[in-house]
């Protein structure tokens, strides 16, 4: 494998998932054993991940992030390791794709951090850390 920096772009996208999925995991364990959520920066993450603006279609929204992230990690490594079976003349179609994914991510996560500033008046450094590895995900995919 030559790494190309297309190939060092996608295997960024493809750590950044990982840490993701951690991320939401970790908020999800928390959530699901309803042990108290420990944030690093001093935030009421437990406030923020158990409000009314948790769930998003009645889907908790940690969920939606590691499912987000877990099918990035799965397709950018096909994309690492395995692209010429994937692509069959459809690159595009799958860059237009992965784009629409990440830019909807990023939106959503900035919407998620605007609730925390505006409506609940509370932070959780987790969410931000989501949303900021969102934000990374969206500027590879554009400049990929």
């Amino acid at each position: 494998m030559q790494f190309t920096s297309e190939v060092l772009i996608k295997i960024a996208i493809f750590i950044l998932g990982l840490c993701g999925f951690l991320v939401a995991k970790h908020i999800y364990n928390h959530k699901t054993k309803n042990t108290p959520l420990i944030c690093p920066a001093r935030f009421d993450c437990h406030a923020v991940v158990h409000s009314d603006y948790s769930r998003f279609l009645g889907i908790r929204v940690e969920i939606l992030g590691m499912c987000y992230y877990a099918f990035t990690v799965v397709a950018y490594a096909v994309f690492i390791f395995k692209s010429e079976l994937l692509f069959f003349g459809h690159a595009d179609l799958i860059n237009i794709f992965f784009f629409s994914l990440s830019l909807a991510a990023f939106l959503f996560s900035t919407y998620l951090i605007a609730v925390q500033i505006f409506i609940l008046k509370k932070g959780c450094s987790w969410c931000i850390v989501s949303a900021f590895i969102c934000l990374c995900i969206f500027i590879l995919t554009v400049i990929k």
